[in-house]
């Protein structure tokens, strides 16, 4: 499970998905009207038209309440369980972000030094 501390070396210069990068790009296609939990982990939403990012709110009765409405950025933290994004609109759509403090794979970071 990724820690929320900054565990890595953080390069200027590294481009998300690349080794030693801090950020990981990430996607996800929702049909009309679907919605897909997200991971544990901390996100950073591109504004994306009729896609919202919903907080499990059942303790007030309401279900999933949009805390990012449809096409609108924006940073959220998830648990795994209670954090979701849904296709508000009736054609396919795709959901992009960049997952932060990503287990990119940095087998250069401690090499021969």
């Amino acid at each position: 499970m990724p820690s929320l501390a900054l565990n890595k070396i953080l390069l200027a210069s590294a481009n998300a998905n690349s080794t030693a990068a801090y950020f990981i790009a990430g996607s996800t296609g929702l049909t009309s009207g679907a919605s897909s939990v997200l991971a544990a982990g901390s996100y950073v939403f591109y504004p994306v038209a009729n896609v919202a990012v919903q907080v499990n709110n059942s303790s007030a009765g309401t279900g999933f309440a949009n805390v990012l409405a449809n096409n609108t950025g924006g940073f959220m933290i998830a648990d795994g369980t209670n954090v979701r994004i849904t296709n508000l609109g009736n054609q396919l759509v795709t959901s992009t972000y960049v997952i932060v403090g990503s287990e990119v794979a940095a087998p250069e970071t401690f090499g021969n030094v």
